[in-house]
């Protein structure tokens, strides 16, 4: 037991400080950003309101590593709580990475696993209905929602998930790495942000936090 609790210990000793720092999109982002698709006139708000914050975080091999995702301004604050909150659990994030999100072809994740924010389109319907869009925007489009490891936290409902390849996470009784524990859920409700996993009803957002709590 002493054992253990010394090299916790020494664990906690090594781990590269926190540091958060944001700043406007840079040109090449704005670009990107419009370029992709994943901003167009009519988007709810406009790039000069988007920030691009950079987090310290732990990946899936337990190595501290620099994070980025682009957000709302206004959500800067709360999610640098937040993602403090997540380091010190040393929650692990297997993509937390803009230019894997906006950038060229070659940069763009492929595995279905990006964790991020912005995201300018419609509110996606439950697995129980199906289709694209609910005809009103999700809070992603704002910028004020943040999704966690979509593959290990899908978005379900009746029995199914939109990522085939997500279903075996559909069991939340056995926890697997990268899964959004209880711990995840106080770190976003500290700044008052709802999680998707507490839905009523049968739908589930197990990747999703928002401002709002949709």
């Amino acid at each position: 037991m002493f054992d253990s609790l010394v090299l916790r210990a020494l664990v906690v000793a090594a781990m590269a400080p926190f540091h958060a720092s944001s700043a406007p999109l840079s040109p090449t982002l704005r670009a990107e950003l419009k370029t992709s698709g994943e901003w167009h006139q009519g988007c709810p708000v406009g790039r000069s309101q988007l920030r691009l914050l950079r987090v310290t975080c732990h990946g899936f091999d337990g190595r501290s590593d620099s994070g980025t995702l682009v957000v709302n301004r206004v959500a800067v604050a709360p999610l640098t709580v937040v993602f403090r909150k997540l380091y010190a659990l040393h929650f692990p994030l297997r993509h937390l990475d803009a230019q894997g999100v906006y950038g060229p072809p070659a940069a763009i994740i492929r595995d279905g696993d990006p964790s991020g924010s912005f995201e300018c389109r419609q509110a996606v319907p439950s697995p129980c209905v199906g289709g694209t869009g609910t005809g009103s925007w999700s809070m992603h489009a704002f910028g004020l929602a943040v999704d966690l490891n979509p593959r290990e936290n899908p978005y379900v409902g009746c029995g199914e998930a939109h990522d085939p390849a997500s279903i075996r996470y559909r069991d939340r009784a056995r926890h697997r790495k990268g899964m959004v524990t209880a711990n995840v859920v106080r770190a976003f409700a500290s700044v008052g942000w709802g999680w998707g996993g507490a839905w009523p009803g049968d739908t589930k957002d197990y990747m999703h936090f928002s401002a709002t709590g949709h």
